[in-house]
């Protein structure tokens, strides 16, 4: 994709050239690459948000959705600090990698995180562990009331229209009502980039400016802005299990069980959440380049190819974010 910005000519083809925009007649016509364009997207939607909202905040984890969001933010804003908060719902099963990246971001950037606990939510009785282990589906509670009790009106998630089916419904601006339930029917029109903030007391707005980015898009700006990411997105040896076709971590969240043999295996992920449902995938990636070389050739999305949570049902994703979830 390329966006044209100003384009001139000479007026050797009989038109009259006026080189307006950009400096001269005779000169190539100015253009934004695939990735500029992507990138002045995002930064455009960070600055509308901080004009329209009070209280924003961004969902950060760690993985490399909100690793590319937070990037974006922080050039939204520079040389000034992010004028909003980090949220992170975690669920305990978590990946340790993961979670170190994500302290010593906040660390790096001075940045305040809040973190709501499903492990609390379990511990309190509010919530129950699950017969297959996962704790993703769980998240919604802990991340809902958090969103209520601190009244964020704003919440930037980094899901991409790529990923689901569910998630391609979504708009950049997408309307949450006082319980915190996604309704389909009451998406916005977003004609040329005009995005209708509004809302009523108690309700609010999930954000997302990842929203026309694929995966390969992600990588690839990755690799040109030389973002750091957690060591487990590229090849390494781990010790893994297989359940339902998918590499999972062994662990004491409830695998492997009998059955089960480990074993130690070249893998790297495609995508990061709860340790009980995200799978890895043989690679031998271990570059940027080899990791992008790898997507291209892949005819799966990253959630099809390693996460078991989307494949409970054929609605699974949109179940979730009917009550709460992202």
């Amino acid at each position: 994709m390329t966006t044209t910005v100003a384009s001139v000519t000479d007026g050797t083809d009989g038109s009259e050239g006026s080189g307006e925009g950009t400096g001269g007649a005779g000169e190539a016509p100015y253009a934004l690459s695939h990735l500029d364009a992507l990138e002045s997207e995002g930064v455009h939607i960070f600055r509308e948000v901080a004009g329209e909202f009070e209280r924003p905040v961004i969902l950060f984890s760690g993985g490399k959705d909100s690793i590319v969001m937070l990037h974006l933010a922080l050039k939204a804003f520079a040389p000034a600090p992010v004028p909003f908060t980090l949220l992170h719902v975690d669920t305990g099963h978590n990946f340790p990698e993961v979670l170190a990246y994500r302290d010593r971001t906040v660390a790096e950037h001075g940045l305040r995180l809040h973190v709501a606990s499903v492990q609390e939510y379990i511990d309190a009785g509010t919530l129950r562990e699950r017969p297959d282990g996962t704790r993703n589906p769980l998240q919604t509670l802990p991340l809902t009331e958090k969103i209520q009790a601190e009244r964020f009106d704003a919440v930037f998630g980094g899901g991409r229209r790529d990923e689901e089916k569910a998630r391609a419904k979504e708009r950049v601006f997408s309307l949450r009502d006082e319980f915190s339930q996604w309704d389909p029917r009451r998406q916005r029109p977003e004609l040329w980039q005009l995005y209708n903030g509004r809302h009523a007391p108690g309700e609010h707005v999930r954000v997302f400016p990842l929203s026309n980015w694929t995966e390969l898009d992600v990588w690839q700006y990755i690799a040109r802005e030389g973002i750091e990411l957690p060591e487990i997105y590229f090849a390494h040896e781990r010790e893994v299990f297989n359940r339902h076709g998918m590499w999972l971590t062994a662990g004491e969240w409830g695998g492997p069980k009998d059955g089960e043999p480990t074993e130690t295996r070249q893998v790297r992920y495609r995508t990061v959440g709860d340790m009980s449902c995200t799978g890895a995938v043989d690679s031998a990636a271990t570059t940027l380049d080899a990791v992008i070389t790898e997507i291209t050739a892949s005819r799966l999305t990253e959630r099809g190819a390693s996460r078991a949570d989307d494949k409970m049902s054929e609605a699974a994703m949109e179940d979730r974010k009917r009550e709460g979830y992202f």
